[in-house]
């Protein structure tokens, strides 16, 4: 016998066990958590989405400003669901800010972009 199948079984054991807890804690949550943790998922997953689908030429500046972007977008879409359902004023302030200055990144990221050559590759200038 080897050791994947002394400890297979207790992972999956484990991960059932997990699995029972979260859907435990998710049916006493209230109705409006859990529309903030469907809407925090949903953001987090467009915005990896978003930074796998990047179009990348190789350029590190240029790569890095198209994977910030959907990032950005989703602190946006994140600090939206904490308005949507968030009740505390530091919090909400704060998301206001985030909304704000993400945006403006996301502005200077696509000026940047638009004034760099479209054919810029790695040691090309």
């Amino acid at each position: 016998m080897n050791i994947t199948t002394i400890f297979y079984p207790k992972r999956l054991w484990i991960a059932g066990l997990f699995a029972g807890l979260s859907i435990g804690a998710i049916a006493q949550m209230e109705p409006h958590a859990v529309n903030f943790m469907q809407f925090m998922n949903e953001s987090m997953d467009r915005m990896d989405s978003g930074m796998k689908s990047a179009p990348m030429n190789g350029d590190v500046d240029h790569d890095f400003a198209t994977m910030m972007m959907p990032h950005h977008q989703g602190a946006i879409d994140m600090a939206k669901a904490e308005l949507a359902y968030g009740k505390d004023p530091v919090m909400r302030r704060l998301a206001e800010e985030i909304i704000v200055d993400q945006q403006s990144e996301i502005q200077a990221m696509q000026l940047w972009l638009s004034k760099k050559p479209a054919t810029n590759q790695v040691g090309q200038k």
